[in-house]
C-alpha cells in the first residue's frame, strides 16, 4: 500500500461556546471547573426543582447516583448521556445535563478560576507538611507529659 493511499485520522472534535458533548472524559473535564451554580431539573421540560448549589464532586460510576442536596451537587456523568453546551443571549455559557426526558442545567455563578484568584495560594504539599509539623509537636507534648 503506498502512503498516498492512507487515511489521515480524523481530527478530534473542537467544540467552541455550543455544541453537544458526548465523551464522557469531556463531560468530566468541563464540569470539574465549576464552583457555585443555579441549577434547574426538568423533566419533559417541566420544573422540578431548582436553587443554588456547590458543585462539590464530579466522578464517574455507574453503581453510584448523582446528588443535588443541601446546596450541594454530586455529579456522576454516568447519570447522563450528553452535554449541551449552550450560551444565553448575553453570552454567559450554561451547561445542560441530558438523560432522556430529564435535564439539569448548570448555571455558573462563579467558576474556580475567579474563586482561586481569591483564595491564599496554599498548595497540598504545604497543608501536607503543616499538618506534619501540628501532629509532630502533639506527639511531642504528649512524650513530654509522659516523663513526669
Amino acid at each position: 500500500m503506498n502512503q498516498h493511499h492512507r487515511q489521515q485520522p480524523i481530527p478530534a472534535p473542537c467544540i467552541i461556546d455550543t455544541g453537544t458533548i458526548v465523551n464522557k472524559d469531556d463531560i468530566k473535564r468541563l464540569l470539574n471547573d465549576l464552583c457555585h451554580v443555579r441549577y434547574i431539573h426538568t423533566i419533559d421540560n417541566k420544573v422540578q426543582s431548582e436553587g443554588k448549589g456547590c458543585v462539590l464532586e464530579v466522578f464517574s460510576d455507574p453503581q453510584q447516583s448523582t446528588l443535588v442536596a443541601n446546596g450541594n451537587l454530586y455529579l456522576n456523568i454516568q447519570s447522563f448521556d450528553c452535554l449541551q453546551l449552550s450560551q444565553s443571549l448575553g453570552k454567559d455559557t450554561y451547561f445542560d445535563l441530558i438523560q432522556d426526558n430529564r435535564q439539569l442545567r448548570l448555571i455558573p455563578i462563579s467558576n474556580s478560576s475567579q474563586e482561586r484568584n481569591l483564595e491564599s495560594p496554599i498548595d497540598a504539599a504545604t497543608i501536607e507538611a503543616m499538618m506534619s509539623d501540628v501532629l509532630s509537636a502533639r506527639l511531642d507534648v504528649q512524650f513530654d507529659d509522659d516523663e513526669f
